[in-house]
């Protein structure tokens, strides 16, 4: 995306925000003649310094000076400058709402660049089986669940497959995950050890898909608040597990539940993965410590 930087006297000499879309997203704040120093939990001894956090991942760090860095670094602290702080905020900011980046423009421009190797397939897809508007609904679902959108023959070829069927871009959107499975077993699953994962009673997946409705604008939850409040507070439990032992919480259901379920937690829960069995290679290995209930 294109990064404009502008002054602005309202904000404090050492605080800066980061806008998408003209709406504040994030802050920070930098102390140009100071380096700042975070305790990674190893530290030998401590130092002295201006208390702050850092601000892409809000822990809390200190400020020194150049003349104590190398005595900090000495002591186990990790030292970074002032510009790869603000790069490397940036970067998460992105990464976290590249899905609201993507725009019909750059849809178009990914289109222009796939006819150059795949004429045929691009204009099998675009437009007569799908708009650039529902092309790009697809591709913010992947982007917001973090799977890279670079595959695009295998992502474009399993729409041209299952566009003539259903134009719900959710639908298409877990027809895509599921081709891009080598991508997302690579993502989430080592192929050395066994995955710990948490997974769903099949009795609660039989209680999501009877509260599906499906309407001509595609398919909704009608699930009870009561019922979806232990469902959270269920996952919450269970996942913990992972957490706590300093592995990534992963959910693993059926195909045919997994996206009302990521729906349904994820503004409750920022980093959970959400994986159905068939977009997981066959060689991975998963081991079950806990089970969602409700």
């Amino acid at each position: 995306p294109i990064i404009r930087l502008r002054d602005n006297i309202q904000l404090n000499p050492n605080q800066y925000i980061i806008k998408i879309k003209g709406i504040q997203i994030s802050e920070g704040e930098i102390l140009f003649d100071h380096y700042m120093a975070m305790n990674p939990g190893s530290v030998e001894e401590e130092i002295t310094g201006i208390p702050t956090f850092e601000p892409s991942f809000h822990l809390p760090a200190i400020w020194i000076t150049e003349s104590q860095r190398e005595r900090a670094e000495s002591y186990g602290y990790t030292v970074v400058d002032p510009p790869s702080i603000i790069a490397t905020h940036l970067t998460e900011v992105i990464r976290e709402h590249i899905a609201e980046l993507l725009t019909r423009q750059d849809v178009q421009n990914l289109v222009n660049n796939l006819k150059e190797g795949n004429q045929a397939l691009a204009d099998e897809l675009v437009p007569k089986l799908m708009s650039l508007g529902e092309i790009e609904k697809v591709l913010q679902n992947l982007l917001r669940e973090g799977i890279s959108i670079r595959d695009l023959v295998t992502i474009f070829e399993t729409l041209a497959d299952y566009a003539p069927s259903t134009h719900d871009t959710d639908v298409l959107t877990e027809y895509v995950r599921q081709s891009l499975k080598r991508a997302i077993s690579t993502k989430y699953f080592s192929t050395e050890e066994t995955t710990s994962v948490v997974t769903l009673d099949p009795k609660l997946e039989q209680q999501i898909m009877d509260s599906v409705k499906q309407t001509e604008n595609g398919a909704y939850l009608t699930m009870d608040p009561e019922k979806t409040k232990q469902i959270i507070h269920s996952t919450e439990v269970e996942t913990k597990k992972l957490e706590d032992a300093g592995k990534p919480m992963i959910v693993m259901t059926s195909p045919i539940v997994r996206m009302y379920f990521k729906k349904m937690t994820q503004d409750y829960f920022k980093d959970l993965v959400v994986v159905s069995y068939n977009e997981v290679e066959p060689q991975i290995e998963l081991q079950s410590v806990g089970m969602i209930t409700a």
